[in-house]
């Protein structure tokens, strides 16, 4: 039967939280009614500024709520696989955010969990919904630009918002593990056909740690080349290097013709301020001389759109397009393309490995 209202719980309150709180207060039929966070006085913060009604620092507490249809992790990497098990556990559908986890053996016993409950795993991807990319998807899938055989992408900024996103132990890895998984699936998904993803047959990276050594081990800079069974390749270039703003863009090439897609700053004003003032952009930093403050930010990403899918999902219960599958094969792509950086070659998909964490690949062979 047709949930008229599906009920979500958040599980954490940190920046991305917010941001799907945001986007589920656009969607019909959605209802944030509780968040969790187990650091001290976070979840009772988060719920007075945005206006729910129920909070705890335990999200075993949460998912034992009735009322509850849905959670929303919004969790440090190393701790999504016990998350997902116990909502599954308590009968809760989930989205989790990306990565979906550190191992092959933790997406595994996720998407395990998922099964056994008949609960719906969804895997945040925002990219995949984010309305420029919608409809450059459109173009591919219409032969507008022939047979395609290369998409680019890439997504700069200076920096994640939160500390542990640094600390290898907890992320399993830098720049690529946390924003390499947006390009991984972007590229599988773009480069799909009649609703199956495209599949990845060879992975080859470059990264180094070029500005944030005095804070991680982790990779700061990367440039990923993912070759595909059509022949067709993804390239992309992933930095915490670049001030100034989040700077999100794709293009894609084929027999054709091509396109330019640049997330954000088409929908940007272009400003000069001698002061300053408060907010530009994601990770604009300093808002004095020239800047693009962007409007209807959090539509321009896709946030809205794709909550609106999960909701629609569980309320119909459907298999969300972006799921726990989806989510193993960025998470086992990554590992390939750590392992390819540290042993400079280029290395083949499938790819079965025993490291616990991507980076480890890295690390280890390149004898560091």
């Amino acid at each position: 039967m047709a949930l008229d209202t599906v009920c979500v719980g958040l599980v954490g309150s940190g920046f991305i939280s917010l941001l799907h709180d945001e986007a589920l207060r656009r969607v019909p039929g959605a209802l944030v009614v509780g968040v969790a966070s187990p650091t001290t006085g976070h979840a009772e913060r988060f719920a007075a500024e945005r206006g729910i009604a129920w909070h705890a620092s335990d999200y075993r507490a949460l998912f034992d709520r009735k009322d509850v249809d849905m959670v929303i992790l919004g969790l440090p990497n190393d701790l999504h696989c016990e998350a997902v098990v116990h909502a599954a556990e308590a009968g809760k559908h989930m989205v989790v955010e990306k990565p979906m986890a550190l191992s092959l053996d933790e997406c595994d016993r996720m998407i395990a969990a998922c099964a056994k409950a008949g609960v719906m795993l969804g895997y945040a991807e925002e990219l995949c919904f984010a309305p420029k990319y919608v409809r450059l998807k459109q173009l591919v899938d219409d032969g507008a630009f022939g047979r395609v055989h290369l998409v680019k992408q890439s997504e700069k900024h200076d920096g994640p918002h939160s500390g542990w996103f640094y600390d290898t132990r907890r992320s399993g890895g830098g720049v690529t593990m946390d924003m390499g998984c947006h390009a991984i699936e972007f590229f599988r998904w773009m480069l799909g056909k009649d609703g199956a993803k495209a599949r990845i047959t060879g992975a080859y990276a470059q990264m180094n740690t070029y500005v944030h050594n005095d804070k991680t081990d982790g990779d700061d800079e990367a440039l990923l080349i993912l070759d595909f069974e059509s022949g067709a390749v993804g390239l992309a270039e992933e930095s915490w290097t670049k001030p100034g703003g989040m700077d999100d863009r794709a293009e894609v090439f084929g027999s054709e013709g091509q396109a330019y897609a640049d997330l954000l700053h088409g929908n940007a004003l272009r400003a000069f301020s001698r002061q300053g003032y408060g907010y530009s952009v994601e990770k604009g930093g300093d808002t004095k001389g020239w800047t693009f403050p962007v409007f209807e930010e959090l539509w321009n990403y896709g946030f809205p759109q794709e909550m609106a899918h999960f909701v629609e999902c569980v309320r119909e219960g459907r298999t969300p397009s972006e799921n726990g599958e989806d989510g193993r094969a960025v998470v086992e792509a990554i590992f390939a393309l750590y392992a390819s950086a540290g042993e400079g070659r280029r290395v083949a998909l499938p790819f079965v490995t025993p490291a616990r964490r991507p980076i480890e690949l890295w690390k280890r062979r390149a004898g560091s």
